[in-house]
């Protein structure tokens, strides 16, 4: 497919199938505008015999009988004349069940099918959950129009964007990134002022305004399960569980678990993060100028006007080195087989010790820590950056025969005060780490 981005080694797990020598049942499952179906057709072009057929979107007014007809519709474009589009069968309305039986009596015997639907249960042998693009992939998006434009100002794109395939293809190369933000979110009718919505309950249809609270909960900071009950006003129940695992699974949200720098284990304690970076924005800065923006009375806002507009950017930017974190274990040449634990650490305050909250940090099975900090400013970084991490360390609670090690991760620029001091073992530039081929 022309301009198709990433995507290889969902590619090279689909084309796997082939080996199988049997029919293969593959599901794709991720959130709206991930690219579920450009990755099938991107995977299809390459054969003959391939077809493709869509449901309608599941509006409010979309019947079962409408995607029949649809359904049919579609067939007849294939070349298969005749269809009833009645029912789905004879006696259950519903198309899976149906699709069920098909693949076990008559679609398995046909060992060179691959059929690849997005929602699916039943026999499968492949699943696949869509994530958003990694950073390197998502920096191709500019192609050779923004080899001239640095990677902080992709940067603040992709921080409005995340790694969302359909986003990105509206980014125009040629703006700078303030008026493509500008364009995708505060211009009247644009793709993100009218996205929100139609996320949720495209994957979650009458429950969506559940998922939408705990979400909205979440632009507001990190909760664990109890506060995130109560901030909404919903029991705690099973419920919650299930909703917060959908969410998680949709790659809308983060369950960071800290865990016993002692034992090394994960704890049963964790807190939710929200991970999706349009969503946080959207609640932060669209939604609350939505008549604003209906009345076009954003389109000579300076960004940078916006209250508090750098400290949700460093969220945002946070946000998408956390996504990447497999880049900065490269740097630090930390192997996989050498973690024990890694992850947003946090300590809660108790009698023995005080609270402590680690932007991220890594233990490996040589009872070492690297105890990184994420800074993200519009202006040059300071040697008040080191007072803050000494203070988080006087918090922690570091056993015995425990060595640690400082890292600053930034995406601007450090004075030399902070290098000169000698008290970060790595100063990792970020900006410079997305685009090092050689990790």
């Amino acid at each position: 497919m022309k301009n198709f981005i990433g995507r290889i080694v969902e590619l090279t797990r689909l084309s796997d199938l082939f080996q199988l020598r049997q029919a293969s049942l593959c599901v794709v499952k991720g959130r709206r505008r991930i690219g579920k179906s450009r990755l099938l057709s991107a995977f299809a072009k390459h054969f003959d015999n391939s077809y493709t057929f869509s449901g309608l979107a599941p509006e409010v007014n979309i019947t079962a009988q409408d995607q029949r007809d649809e359904f049919a519709r579609q067939l007849t474009t294939v070349g298969v004349r005749g269809i009833k589009a009645d029912d789905w069968g004879d006696k259950d309305p519903t198309l899976l069940p149906k699709l069920k039986n098909a693949w076990d009596l008559y679609f398995t015997k046909n060992d060179q099918l691959i059929l690849a639907i997005t929602g699916y249960l039943g026999r499968i042998s492949l699943e696949m959950d869509l994530e958003e693009l990694p950073l390197r992939d998502c920096i191709t998006f500019w192609d050779d129009a923004g080899c001239g434009i640095s990677i902080f100002e992709k940067l603040k794109v992709l921080a409005v964007t995340g790694g969302v395939p359909r986003y990105l293809e509206n980014i125009n190369p040629r703006q700078s990134a303030e008026e493509n933000i500008r364009r995708l979110c505060f211009s009247k009718n644009s793709i993100l002022s009218n996205e929100f919505q139609k996320v949720f309950s495209d994957l979650y249809n009458k429950r969506s305004s559940v998922y939408e609270d705990i979400v909205r909960c979440l632009a507001d900071g990190i909760a664990d399960q109890d506060t995130i009950c109560k901030k909404i006003g919903l029991q705690r129940s099973g419920n919650i569980s299930t909703y917060l695992d959908d969410l998680t699974k949709a790659g809308f949200v983060s369950r960071d678990y800290t865990w016993s720098i002692k034992s090394g284990v994960y704890s049963k304690l964790s807190q939710y993060r929200l991970k999706d970076n349009y969503s946080r924005f959207y609640l932060k800065y669209i939604q609350p100028n939505l008549i604003n923006i209906s009345l076009g009375n954003f389109q000579d806002t300076s960004m940078n006007d916006l209250p508090a507009w750098n400290s949700i950017m460093a969220l945002q930017i946070e946000n998408l080195i956390l996504s990447n974190r497999h880049l900065i274990k490269q740097k630090l040449n930390i192997e996989p087989s050498d973690i024990v634990c890694d992850n947003p650490f946090f300590q809660r305050k108790t009698a023995r010790q005080r609270g402590c909250q680690i932007d991220y940090m890594i233990q490996t099975k040589f009872n070492t820590l690297f105890i990184c900090e994420i800074k993200y400013s519009k202006n040059v970084i300071t040697t008040s950056v080191i007072d803050e991490v000494k203070e988080k360390i006087a918090r922690l609670s570091i056993p015995k025969h425990f060595s640690y090690r400082c890292v600053l991760i930034h995406a601007n620029k450090v004075n030399d005060g902070v290098e000169e001091s000698g008290f970060f073992n790595d100063i990792i530039d970020f900006t410079q780490l997305v685009t090092d081929t050689t990790f």
